[in-house]
């Protein structure tokens, strides 16, 4: 197949037409059980709780980031975004299925708020590098927000718009994070479902702008704010 000629450019995300074909069926079985949480890792989830998945770069320090939550049921990796059905990791690090690195997280929202779950997210990271975290360079570490319900999508959005009033004040970039409906989730492979509490010592990647981000608000506050 000839070079594609995109990625010899800055990272961008293929079209449907670039992406791998995939395949229709993963080539492993999900393990059964958190090895943290001790919790199921494949739905249907008991009822009563709720789905959100995130993007923030490297997956393996993502996840532990929401694992520690109180009120999080259970969290896997995979992959979210793009073209490809079932794609392998390789294939994602290649930058030629369009999907980012996200972290499923299945919560008790009577326990932790979607707020509560957004501010860990934008604090965990640095979300006006495009796509890039840290050094870790490519489309599969954009930042995004996957949400599964309307509720969700406002409430992402808002939080956007209030995050990026204080980074502004802290002389930060534009915030390019992705705020979406939550299209297909492929699971990644059984080595990297909780990798950090399998390899303590392991690769994270994972850090924030240390600017605070405010919950629980309504929309951005005004400038006269």
């Amino acid at each position: 197949m000839p070079f594609p000629s995109f990625l010899s450019r800055e990272p961008r995300l293929p079209s449907a037409e670039e992406a791998l074909k995939g395949r229709p069926a993963p080539e492993f079985t999900l393990p059964e059980r958190h090895t943290v949480l001790g919790t199921p890792l494949a739905g249907p989830y008991p009822d009563g709780l709720a789905v959100a998945d995130f993007g923030l770069g490297c997956f393996w320090g993502a996840e532990r980031k929401f694992w520690q939550v109180p009120g999080v049921w259970t969290t896997l990796v995979g992959y979210q975004g793009g073209h490809t059905p079932n794609p392998a990791y390789e294939e994602v690090c290649s930058g030629l299925t369009g999907h980012t690195e996200a972290v499923r997280v299945v919560y008790d929202p009577a326990r932790v708020s979607f707020a509560a779950l957004l501010k860990v997210f934008w604090e965990s990271h640095d979300p006006t590098q495009g796509f890039r975290q840290g050094n870790d360079r490519g489309t599969q570490y954009r930042s995004a927000i996957y949400t599964h319900t309307p509720a969700q999508q406002s409430e992402a959005e808002s939080s956007r718009e209030a995050y990026q009033s204080v980074l502004t004040a802290s002389g930060y970039a534009p915030i390019t994070t992705e705020i979406l409906p939550a299209g297909p989730f492929y699971p990644a492979e059984p080595a990297h479902q909780q990798y950090l509490d399998k390899n303590p010592s392991g690769y994270c990647g994972i850090g924030g702008t240390g600017v605070s981000c405010p919950i629980g608000v309504a929309k951005a506050p005004s400038p006269e704010a």
